[in-house]
């Protein structure tokens, strides 16, 4: 890469737009930029599956010309963006990390997400890594194998969307898509050091259904809040294939900078029975002071629920047994173990089992909005655990055999549906990253992403870039 390639990879998105706008940069020059960090770094951590370049050129050509009659087309006209491999997206297949899939059928269609960027200009970059069906915390697949950590790649960049976390952070595109059911947003920016933030359910329209609703979020993944937040104003448009309509109204890039004085916020950093790795819970703890140094009221105080694991995983793994349902002892052969083992044993659950999940689900959705008038956003961990080896499902002499028992900060709010965004709060000693979770009541993701915004501002780690990029 050049000098000048390099400083481009680094732009945000929004620093992007000002510079197409103002005629100081080409859309071109920054879908080049990025596609030579993916060639010189994609092969250390397998972000992407998917790479067209030729696609890529001719959607940035477009973009400047665009820009040169001064009739640019949206939102993010000429921006480089990733969509994880489980989005639908013209021209390019959509395999989902499996090799069930047939990658000869048509590809002719765009899921909402990807279709509301197309309207607004986007430059699409290419497919990013999943673990197959989306199904777990950590990426790898048998068919695209595992995706590594930024800052360290010998290290896991978490799931499913960890090819996501990882594009964004080496700077191979400023926005990516990802999709959330149980962390995979959220898991993926924790271990990454990026932004994730999971809409609440229905705010971003999702087609077709994911196999894990309605625990499913798709959502934006960035280096920064305020990219998040441009994502979102795209992302959010209502599209009628999906039946939930949500309301856009909310100008998420608008309300950022309102700050956070006055807000009642609950500090968790346990939930009442997690146990926290040290350095995770020093590093939030300083997070929830500097919250109140920025004028917030900050309590000390759990949410009050018990552990919903048992029925996470029946509602969870109910989709996957769902989603595998009507494939041959063929196909299955082709597939991670791990999956075909969690979907045969949810395919002996009871009709019974299935709705006293989705009781306890309502039941926590009752608990959190009742929590909610009183305390406007919670803060914890995103994860309780930093980074471990790459290509497993759970670290090294962890008790437990299945990955959501290493991440009980996340699936409560897909249970629930509500907003919750990861961002970085610090480092551990061996270099890897933080993530802090702050969680809103449902419909409130302008007050999540705007208090994401300041704290990020009040402390700006995303401008630290991993050690990868200096070799």
């Amino acid at each position: 890469m050049t000098q000048q390639q390099t400083r481009i990879a680094d732009l945000s998105a929004l620093e992007l737009l000002r510079l197409f706008r103002g005629g100081e940069l080409s859309p071109v020059e920054a879908a080049r930029a990025c596609l030579a960090r993916i060639e010189r770094h994609n092969p250390a951590v397998n972000a992407y599956c998917l790479i067209d370049p030729d696609t890529t050129l001719a959607a940035a050509r477009d973009a400047e010309q665009r820009y040169r009659r001064g009739e640019p087309l949206g939102l993010v006209d000429g921006v480089p963006t990733a969509i994880k491999d489980v989005f639908y997206t013209r021209g390019w297949r959509n395999l989902k990390g499996s090799r069930t899939v047939d990658s000869e059928q048509p590809w002719d269609t765009d899921a909402p997400a990807v279709a509301a960027l197309r309207r607004h200009g986007f430059v699409p970059l290419g497919k990013t890594t999943t673990p197959e069906f989306g199904w777990k915390g950590v990426t790898d697949s048998p068919l695209c194998g595992p995706t590594n950590n930024p800052w360290d790649p010998s290290k896991t960049a978490g799931g499913s969307s960890g090819g996501s976390g990882a594009a964004v952070m080496l700077g191979m595109g400023p926005l990516s898509l990802g999709t959330d059911a149980g962390g995979s947003i959220r898991i993926p920016a924790g271990f990454c050091g990026c932004v994730g933030h999971k809409p609440t359910h229905g705010r971003v329209p999702m087609w077709p259904p994911s196999p894990f609703a309605p625990l499913a979020h798709p959502g934006p993944m960035t280096r920064t809040v305020e990219d998040a937040a441009l994502l979102m104003n795209v992302i959010s448009e209502p599209d009628p294939r999906d039946s939930t309509l949500p309301d856009n109204r909310t100008d998420f890039l608008a309300v950022l900078g309102e700050g956070v004085r006055g807000l009642r916020i609950a500090y968790s950093p346990d939930f009442g029975y997690v146990r926290v790795d040290r350095e995770i819970h020093d590093s939030v703890a300083a997070a929830a002071a500097l919250f109140q140094e920025l004028g917030a009221v900050v309590e000390h105080v759990d949410p009050g629920f018990t552990d919903p694991l048992e029925s996470f995983g029946r509602l969870f793994y109910g989709g996957a047994a769902n989603a595998l349902r009507d494939l041959d002892e063929a196909k299955r052969a082709l597939m991670d173990p791990g999956l075909i083992s969690v979907a045969k044993e949810a395919s002996r659950l009871s009709m019974l089992d299935y709705l006293a999940a989705m009781n306890e689900r309502a039941a926590l959705i009752e608990r959190m909005s009742l929590f909610h008038t009183e305390y406007d956003l919670l803060l914890s961990p995103s994860l309780p655990i930093p980074a471990f080896d790459a290509n497993r499902e759970v670290p090294a002499g962890w008790p437990h055999e299945r990955w959501p028992t290493w991440t009980p900060f996340t699936y409560p709010f897909n249970m629930t549906g509500q907003p919750a965004c990861s961002v970085p709060c610090g480092f551990t000693r061996d270099g890897l990253p933080i993530g802090l979770q702050l969680v809103g009541a449902r419909h409130r993701d302008d007050l999540v992403l705007r208090a994401a915004h300041a704290y990020q501002q009040a402390n700006p780690l995303h401008h630290r870039r991993p050690p990868l990029l200096q070799e």
